[in-house]
């Protein structure tokens, strides 16, 4: 039973990122593997209320914030994959030796894939498995037109006077308030303002030439587990894109030595509201394959 004035997250902690810059994090449940969920571009910690609290029944499960999101603090450098990846990196270390399963939505999803790279480089046994709910995919040739290009040109533009004028929040709101009462409240108090438009701004900057990279230079992850959990169900006007990018996933799956294809028959990009079981019982099956849970 959860405790008064306890948070559906569990415990909030820091983690020290070096010039004074702390990424926040928070802790609940005990036990292996370590679950770390990573959000998607311009997301705080708040979009795991529904996956988070049901996998830390079984073990220890951990969401947090990336710089200039939620309770972490801004970052001056660029937010470049390579830059969200070495925070990710450095909460890894704080947490202990793993051993890690990491869950990624949608740009969160080639965060963690990158991050899992590093890892199977220099400590490959702190990894378990990786789970992409949706991810962004460099597979898909959508990105690389000049209409995406464009549409990510106009958000640069506009989001952070979209986001004082409070239509960040009345359009993008509503689908996360099925979380717990908590972390919906969070959710809308963190994600909507002014400084969480500017920080998406700044991962969605150097997005495109990060995707266009990977394409160029495929991250390796050998016999990893992978399981890529992709929304089928388009919504209004997205038949196109969902299609696009579903195909896109079942080609990344087709190039691991280990992967797995989850479909999200309900989703569309936000799977975590729509689906979460499917994520729940992905995860619990990744780490029940190796240790009984």
């Amino acid at each position: 039973m959860k405790q008064p004035n306890a948070h559906s997250y569990g415990i909030s902690k820091y983690v020290d990122a070096g010039n004074g810059r702390r990424l926040h994090y928070m802790v609940k449940g005990t036990g292996s593997p370590t679950v770390v969920f990573e959000s998607g571009m311009g997301r705080s910690r708040s979009s795991w209320g529904l996956v988070q609290p049901v996998v830390a029944d079984k073990m220890c499960a951990v969401v947090y914030d990336r710089a200039g999101m939620g309770l972490s603090d801004d970052d001056a450098a660029p937010r470049t994959l390579a830059r969200m990846v070495e925070d990710l990196l450095l909460l890894l270390n704080a947490l202990g030796p793993g051993p890690f399963i990491l869950v990624g939505h949608s740009w969160g999803g080639p965060i963690v894939r990158k991050a899992a790279e590093k890892l199977l480089e220099t400590e490959p046994s702190c990894l378990r498995g990786i789970i992409l709910v949706d991810p962004s995919d460099e597979n898909a040739d959508l990105y690389f037109t000049r209409s995406v290009a464009f549409q990510f040109d106009m958000s640069r533009k506009l989001a952070p006077g979209m986001a004082k004028l409070g239509l960040t929040r009345l359009l993008g709101a509503k689908p996360g308030m099925v979380q717990p009462k908590d972390v919906a409240e969070d959710h809308v108090r963190e994600d909507f303002s002014v400084r969480a438009a500017r920080t998406a701004v700044a991962e969605m900057t150097p997005f495109l030439n990060d995707l266009a990279e990977l394409r160029k230079n495929p991250i390796q992850l050998g016999k990893l587990e992978v399981s890529l959990i992709s929304g089928s169900k388009p919504a209004f006007m997205e038949k196109k894109i969902r299609i696009a990018i579903g195909e896109a996933h079942r080609k990344m799956i087709s190039t691991l030595e280990n992967g797995r294809f989850i479909d999200a028959r309900e989703s569309g990009h936000m799977v975590m509201f729509t689906e979460p079981g499917l994520i729940v019982d992905e995860v619990l099956r990744m780490a029940g394959s190796a240790h009984n849970v």
